[in-house]
């Protein structure tokens, strides 16, 4: 893929990347939800879940993997799966979760989301995994069409907690 008549290129980030992820992740997460939710939860959030911390500790578990989708040397997305007990629900043997997948809004409609699903759809069948599954906020429209595109259809729902609110995510799967 080309954007800026450079290519997206995937990598798969190590511990040395903590700062990279971590901006990625920050940047990404304030544009797709900034405006659907109040500054403080917002903060409250961001703070909890993107602390160096946090972000070592994800980066440096086995069960866990990120990926940074690049365009000329810029991150502008990213992916992170899960599998056994680092999944965040179903915590099952024979699936992947994908617990994020985030591009910059400047790359939206540029199929950067696309390439991160699929790297995320490699790992699962190089692992042999029968399906895979994530939660995705049921205000999240355009996500929640993306995931029905690639064959995800819901099976659940759960309570996301977001600062002060509780929000509902819609769980969805795809058998492999």
């Amino acid at each position: 893929m080309i954007l800026n008549e450079q290519p997206v290129e995937l990598s798969i980030a190590s511990p040395e990347d903590l700062k990279i992820v971590q901006l990625i992740a920050k940047e990404t997460f304030f544009e797709t939800f900034a405006a659907d939710n109040t500054e403080a939860n917002m903060n409250k959030y961001l703070v909890e879940n993107f602390s160096d911390e946090k972000i070592r500790s994800e980066l440096t578990n086995p069960e866990s993997v990120f990926c940074i989708a690049w365009n000329n040397e810029t991150p502008v997305g990213y992916l992170k799966v899960n599998t056994g007990t680092s999944q965040t629900e179903l915590r099952d043997g024979s699936a992947l979760e994908i617990e994020r997948i985030y591009v910059k809004k400047a790359f939206h409609g540029e199929k950067v989301g696309q390439m991160l699903y699929e790297k995320a759809l490699e790992i699962a069948r190089s692992l042999n995994k029968s399906y895979i599954w994530l939660g995705v906020w049921e205000k999240n429209r355009k996500a929640i069409r993306f995931y029905e595109k690639n064959g995800f259809a819901a099976f659940d729902k759960h309570i996301f907690r977001f600062g002060e609110d509780e929000q509902t995510d819609m769980m969805m799967k795809k058998d492999l």
